[in-house]
């Protein structure tokens, strides 16, 4: 569960950073900002999905 959070933190954090370089017109930065948050959201929101409503996350029995 700490791993999808940690993961959704950085996704949130990205999202941030990629609107902020839209404003300043860094487009290098925005490349790569929005790869950070299509794979970083998408690791983040299967993680917690695979916790939530299946048996995963590593829990016994």
């Amino acid at each position: 569960m700490e791993l999808g959070i940690i993961t959704l933190l950085i996704t949130i954090l990205s999202a941030i950073g990629l609107f902020k370089s839209l404003k300043t017109k860094n487009f290098f930065a925005v490349g790569y900002a929005t790869i950070t948050v299509l794979v970083f959201g998408w690791f983040s929101i299967m993680t917690l999905y695979s916790i939530i409503f299946t048996s995963g996350g590593g829990q016994i029995g």
